[in-house]
């Protein structure tokens, strides 16, 4: 059995290249070595591990199920190798390399995008990465160096920072206030047509609380579904029904008087947004930097 003193860790990172890219020429255009160097990397590689990592064929390249493995500890062991060299490197100084941050359709335009800007002109060498999209992406799997959840975590290993707090607010357009009348009851609201978002667990259902802790919950029948948080804005923008939004992404439209807020002492709980990332020994300075510029943009918006 080979041992890791039989192993040329070098070809890890060749490894890792070739899975990622899909070829050995594209790997080879990635690393800026030749291809045939590459394919000597492979044979070598699969010679000291005394295993077949990759299946090569005249048009492709497929991963065996040992090369799959193989591939999984390969990118840990050099994501750690990174975080101790950066750990190491950490003087203050400039940020470097790439910073993938997933963030919701919303959020990230509205309050995460600014930021990362910021710190991009601070920090020239950074390359940014912004994911937007309101599934739940795999950090490990996408490459994510951190990523901005809105609402209840789920359970995992990822590390946590709160950043931020939220709540919906229930909102409609002057028009169709004027068409609809202003419910002065829960009741009466729920007969109301609704703009639901699709990807929530119960897109029709709003738990609310007013500021004296009484709770209730409002169940509508019909309405306008759309799968990303701008989408249900546009629609009540546009008339389509009542809305159950963030604070953050209509506050503004609410004070221009673009939007109606309605059972203003009512809103959902607040809950938290928070910085996801992975456990590691050592957080990288690229991602202790982001999540600081983060809250400190929130507290200065707050203040």
């Amino acid at each position: 059995m080979a041992s890791a003193s039989d192993v040329n860790l070098n070809r890890l990172v060749v490894l890792v290249a070739v899975i990622e890219a899909g070829s050995l020429t594209a790997a080879a255009e990635r690393l800026g070595i030749a291809k045939t160097m590459v394919s000597t990397h492979m044979q070598r590689l699969e010679a000291e591990v005394g295993a077949s990592l990759l299946v090569r064929t005249t048009r492709r390249i497929s991963v065996t199920e040992a090369g799959r493995a193989f591939y999984e500890a390969s990118r840990q062991i050099l994501s750690i190798a990174d975080e101790a060299l950066q750990a190491a490197g950490d003087d203050g100084g400039a940020l470097r390399g790439t910073l993938r941050v997933a963030t919701p359709v919303d959020y990230g335009a509205i309050v995460v995008a600014p930021v990362l800007v910021a710190l991009r002109q601070q920090h020239p060498e950074l390359h940014i990465e912004m994911v937007s999209n309101d599934r739940l992406v795999n950090l490990l799997a996408e490459g994510i160096d951190v990523a901005i959840r809105v609402g209840k975590l789920a359970d995992s290993s990822h590390r946590a920072v709160k950043v931020d707090s939220f709540e919906r607010w229930l909102v409609a357009s002057p028009a169709f206030v004027e068409a609809w009348g202003t419910p002065a009851t829960a009741a009466a609201l729920a007969r109301l047509p609704f703009v639901g978002n699709a990807v929530l667990p119960k897109p029709l259902t709003v738990s609310l609380e007013n500021s004296r802790g009484k709770k209730q919950t409002v169940r509508f029948t019909a309405g306008f579904l759309a799968d990303t948080a701008p989408a249900c804005l546009a629609a009540t923008l546009a008339g389509g029904g009542v809305g159950a939004l963030t604070n953050f992404s209509v506050g503004e439209d609410v004070a221009a008087g673009r939007l109606v807020r309605l059972l203003p002492d009512w809103s959902t709980p607040p809950a938290g947004i928070h910085a996801l990332f992975p456990p590691a020994r050592y957080t990288p300075p690229k991602v202790r930097a982001f999540v600081y510029a983060l809250r400190a943009h929130i507290g200065s918006e707050a203040a």
